[in-house]
């Protein structure tokens, strides 16, 4: 299969970090493929339409259609987009991003076996994600990784005599930002020299709460808003601990990323994170929504730096399987 469909959210606002549609497409373009995609349109009216016209205008010049797949109001697009494909007999492979998509087979059966079920494959990034599909039925799931293109991401060992802690994603509640800004404020008051740097733009206005929160806490915490990758990468070698505070996650190429730098990760342990993270191995896992949980890992790290080197060494090597050198082979086979 040469010539691939692919809907997603190709928006570009600062509302939204880069998806899975920004950052495949090129890489698969670059192997010789062929894509065209949907849809750039910010109402999500005028989206969902456009992804379905995509379908009808290129039904005949494609072989397969991607469609990434989310567990919230997105879900809709690869309902629609999907049963479309079926109707038009074109293949399709629901990429499954949605960090809450157990929740979905759980509650919505019916509607999830109308989409993936019929799918040519079913495409996870996350083995827990998989393995969760297959606990429902499924078998038709392929497990490729997000991918990374490691030459950018330059490792550096961090010295731990203090805090800096570095977070990125973007502000929403269910990534709960506010538990970092809580996390620093009992660091400052146990006497320890902490600095916060939270990089992402606001999806459903968190971003105020974290400021507002900051503020009353009378805590100093950087917000420099959306940046783009290359300048997060940068702003990222003055920070040694990634902190990943989120209620739901499948496999956030975020926190890959920070251990590919060389950063300690401290993650809360949700869906699909403790298949990415060999707890005291190669970052640490902690229940979710807990403060002490994260001061208490923190001064663990700064109490044993020759075991913090070790994560971000350990990481690192975990993250080289990553890469879109290794990664692209396991698309060309879905792609046969």
């Amino acid at each position: 299969m040469k010539n691939i469909l692919y809907i997603g959210n190709k928006l570009h606002s600062k509302k939204r970090n880069v998806s899975s549609i920004d950052t495949l497409v090129p890489l698969l373009e670059k192997e010789g493929y062929t894509l065209y995609y949907a849809s750039s349109q910010l109402n999500k009216v005028l989206r969902l339409l456009e992804m379905l016209m995509a379908c009808l205008r290129y039904r005949q010049r494609v072989d397969v259609v991607i469609i990434d797949t989310y567990s919230t109001l997105n879900f809709y697009y690869a309902l629609f987009v999907s049963q479309l494909c079926r109707i038009l007999n074109l293949k399709y492979i629901p990429s499954l991003n949605g960090g809450n998509l157990l929740k979905r087979l759980r509650e919505n059966p019916f509607l999830c076996r109308l989409i993936f079920n019929h799918a040519y494959k079913n495409v996870s990034p996350s083995l827990f994600l998989k393995q969760a599909f297959e606990d429902f039925g499924y078998t038709n799931i392929d497990y490729i990784p997000n991918s990374i293109e490691l030459e950018h991401y330059p490792f550096k060992e961090r010295s731990f005599a203090q805090v800096n802690l570095f977070w990125v994603r973007s502000f929403s509640i269910i990534y709960n930002p506010l538990l970092a800004v809580r996390v620093l404020k009992v660091l400052r008051d146990d006497g320890i020299d902490a600095s916060l740097c939270m990089v992402g733009p606001d999806s459903d206005g968190t971003l105020k709460q974290t400021k507002k929160l900051a503020k009353q806490l009378d805590v100093n915490v950087k917000f420099p808003g959306k940046l783009s990758k290359p300048e997060w990468i940068k702003l990222a070698q003055d920070y040694n601990i990634f902190i990943n505070t989120t209620n739901f996650d499948n496999m956030p190429v975020s926190v890959v990323e920070g251990m590919a730098l060389g950063m300690v990760v401290i993650s809360t342990n949700v869906g699909g994170m403790p298949y990415l993270i060999d707890h005291g191995h190669d970052g640490i896992l902690i229940e979710p929504d807990n403060v002490n949980a994260f001061v208490n890992a923190i001064k663990h790290i700064m109490r044993e730096p020759e075991m913090a080197h070790l994560l971000g060494v350990h990481a690192r090597h975990k993250v080289e399987q990553f890469d879109w050198n290794v990664i692209k082979h396991l698309w060309f086979k879905a792609l046969q």
